[in-house]
């Protein structure tokens, strides 16, 4: 259980820094639309990442239970509210879709950031 607490932690302040790197490089070096396709993007993803995380915590907490469908219910809600924020997002022209994408990846980079480590901490014990 120290380890998932561990990754998670990571995961999360991960997501947080990755978020603020590419917001400031992207405001810096790219056109505003593309600029607010990351920051749009990244901040979706982000919030996304730690409504289910509170949802989970919520639902596998003894002594308070939840069913899976109250879990599956919630993850459709903000599924369907995530594609209508990006539908608008798009179609009206705000962003650019690549610069969306990007900002969409945070979460994904962060895992595989803390994927890396805990593997490198695994092979690095056992090569003592």
């Amino acid at each position: 259980m120290v380890v998932q607490k561990r990754l998670l932690k990571f995961v999360i302040w991960t997501n947080w820094i990755l978020f603020a790197i590419v917001s400031i490089a992207g405001t810096l070096a790219a056109p505003p639309d593309f600029a607010l396709g990351i920051i749009a993007g990244g901040l979706i993803a982000t919030v996304n990442f730690h409504l289910l995380h509170r949802t989970l915590r919520r639902a596998l907490t003894p002594p308070h239970l939840t069913s899976h469908n109250v879990v599956l219910v919630k993850y459709y809600i903000r599924f369907v509210i995530s594609g209508i924020i990006l539908f608008l997002l798009i179609s009206g022209g705000y962003v650019e879709p690549l610069g969306l994408f990007i900002g969409l990846s945070i979460v994904v980079a962060s895992i595989m950031l803390a994927t890396i480590r805990e593997l490198t901490k695994l092979l690095s014990k056992e090569a003592v």
